[in-house]
Formats: structure tokens, C-alpha cells, sequence
């Protein structure tokens, strides 16, 4: 029985896991060379793509022919006489010209989180963020809401990975006995632009701070559906959230620790009518705490980038919701690992 056993048992999960940041990193890099947007315009050989990004031969096809298996890139030929293509989710997702671009929250991998979570031992140990604030920079929020340009980035990034989920969200969640909306921490107004156009009798709020007002306010006049969202500005802290009969938020709730949390929750039950609800999208942790490695992950970036911020289970939610004064709750399964958690008033 121990030999069979031992035939059955090999290292190759190990291995995949343990060197899974030279996969990572391979992609991480195309896309911070902007590789899949210059393909975008066309296939290239090896050659024009090494002059368009301005590489070095040495490890050229390597790095083309890693893509090509890890799926990201189409190949026709070999080596020299190879032309390389985009694969079809790459060209979707990773041109940065198209409006599905998702890009964004990559680049922001690549830059912030790849050297940060070198520091997860440390994280593990103290319990303290070990981003920028570590060595007393600003907060990667303060940062990126200081440069118009880097919080447009920023925003754009986000919304192109919550897309998805947004857009599930306004289909399958059944809005018609709802008339208004605010979505707090609206960022781009990407979740409002979706509700709105799926569900012709709502209005919404797309509630952020001052400095995301004038980008949400150009992304729904874009859409055409400025008569149907209005953008307004503040602190979710600091004011109090517009009244409305469904309230929404997406990926808020994680950034902070459990008091922050339950304030937030509470002020989302004092500005809904009897029978409305609380939306909150996340990457909700699976009961058991055995499935969603993702959620878990995530969790642990937050420990990196954030002072209390952590993701939860539903029914850590449940709990939560019910000790301010809701009465359910339920799940909604959204895309990949992320699903939402639903309290009704």
C-alpha cells in the first residue's frame, strides 16, 4: 500500500506552485511592454516585435514562445520565420485601446504588489502593511488620488476587472421592485452604467470622492445616460450615504477592519427604506474557508497594502449585517471567484 502510494504521490503541484511567479512575471512584463497592444494592430514577426519594444535578441522567443504556451499568444511558424498573434482574450482584455482593457490592475501588480509581496513573511510577523507606507510614503490611495492622471489609470484598471461582475450583477439580480440606487465607493461609475442600461427604470448615485467626480461624470456622459446617473461627491465616513432603495458596494468593505466595516454597514442600513437592500461585491470567502484560494490571497494583500483591511466569509457578512439591524441574507455567485452577499432591510 506505501509503495502505491508513493507512485501516486509527486512534487509537480509543488513545483507549479512554487515557481508559479516565473508564469506570472512572463505575463506581468508583456503587458508593462504593452506587447498584446502593438499586436493588436496586426500580426508581427519576432523581429518587428523586438524593434517595436526594444528588446535584446538574446531571450527574445524564449519570452514570445513562453506566451505562446502559457496561451496568450497564437504562433504560425518557428523562430525567424514565426508570426506571432494575439490569443482571443488577450486581444479583449490586454490592447490597451479597447474599452475592455483590464491592463490597469496588471500594471499596478507589476509595479506596487510584485516587490511587496517579497515582504509577506514580515507582513505575516508584525501585522503591518508593507507598501509604501512602510518607509513613510503616502498611502497608495493618497498617492494615486494626488495625480489626475495615475487615479484615471487607476480607475480605469478597476473597472475593467469588476466588469464582469457588474455586468452579471444587472442581469441576474431582479431590480424591479427597486426604483433608486446609490453605489457607494462608485469609482468610475461603472456599476451604475451597467444597471442603468440593463434596467431601464432606475436611477442611480455614483457616490466617491471629490477628486473621481469629473472621470465618472465624463464615463456616463460617454454612455449617454447623464438624465439617468447622477455623480455625487463625498467622504463615506465623514457623510452620510444618499438615501436610496438598493445600495452597492463594490470591493470597499475589504479595505477596512471589522469596526470600519460594521460603521459602513450601518450607515448602509440607515439609508434604506424598509424592504431595500445592501449589494456588497467581493471575492467572499467560502464558509469552510477550504475553496476560494483567491479570496484567501486576497485577504492577505490586504494585510499588505492596508493598516485592518481583510476579506470575509458570508457568513462573517451574515453576522455583521444582522448585528445592525438586517434581517437576511443570501449569496449571488458572480464570475471567477467572486460572488455578492445581499441584506435586505
Amino acid at each position: 500500500m506505501d509503495s502505491a502510494n508513493k507512485n501516486q504521490i509527486n512534487p509537480s503541484k509543488i513545483m507549479q506552485i512554487g515557481m508559479g511567479f516565473w508564469a506570472s512575471k512572463t505575463l506581468l512584463a508583456a503587458v508593462n511592454l504593452q506587447l498584446f497592444t502593438h499586436l493588436a494592430k496586426g500580426d508581427m514577426s519576432g523581429k518587428e516585435i523586438q524593434n517595436n519594444l526594444g528588446l535584446n535578441h538574446r531571450s527574445l522567443f524564449d519570452f514570445l514562445d513562453t506566451l505562446v504556451v502559457l496561451g496568450f499568444l497564437k504562433r504560425i511558424g518557428l523562430k525567424e520565420n514565426a508570426l506571432y498573434g494575439n490569443s482571443e482574450d488577450s486581444d479583449l482584455f490586454l490592447d490597451k485601446n479597447k474599452p475592455s482593457y483590464m491592463g490597469g490592475i496588471l500594471e499596478m501588480a507589476n509595479n506596487r504588489l510584485y516587490p511587496f509581496w517579497n515582504d509577506l513573511e514580515e507582513s505575516l510577523k508584525t501585522g503591518k502593511p508593507q507598501n509604501e507606507t512602510k518607509n513613510g510614503g503616502k498611502s497608495p490611495f493618497e498617492a494615486i488620488y494626488a495625480n489626475e492622471d495615475r487615479l484615471r489609470e487607476f480607475i480605469h484598471g478597476m473597472g475593467g476587472v469588476q466588469a464582469g461582475n457588474f455586468m452579471k450583477l444587472a442581469h441576474d439580480f431582479d431590480f424591479s421592485k427597486y426604483k433608486t440606487l446609490c453605489d457607494v465607493g462608485g469609482s468610475g461609475a461603472n456599476l451604475s452604467i451597467h444597471i442603468a442600461k440593463n434596467n431601464s427604470h432606475i436611477q442611480c448615485i455614483s457616490f466617491d470622492l471629490p477628486p473621481v467626480g469629473p472621470i465618472a461624470k465624463e464615463n456616463v456622459e460617454s454612455i449617454g445616460l447623464s438624465d439617468r446617473i447622477e455623480v455625487s461627491s463625498g467622504d463615506f465616513f465623514m457623510d452620510d450615504i444618499p438615501k436610496a432603495d438598493v445600495i452597492t458596494m463594490g470591493n470597499i468593505l475589504h479595505d477596512w477592519g471589522k469596526d470600519d466595516k460594521l460603521i459602513l454597514i450601518k450607515k448602509a442600513y440607515d439609508a434604506l427604506p424598509k424592504g431595500g437592500a445592501l449589494i456588497v461585491i467581493e471575492n467572499i470567502i467560502d464558509d469552510e474557508r477550504n475553496k476560494n484560494a483567491f479570496g484567501l490571497m486576497m485577504s492577505l494583500n490586504m494585510a499588505i497594502e492596508t493598516e485592518q483591511g481583510f476579506d470575509f466569509t458570508a457568513s462573517d457578512f451574515n453576522q455583521w449585517a444582522k448585528e445592525v439591524g438586517f434581517s437576511s441574507t443570501t449569496v449571488m455567485p458572480l464570475t471567477g471567484p467572486s460572488s455578492a452577499v445581499i441584506a435586505i432591510k
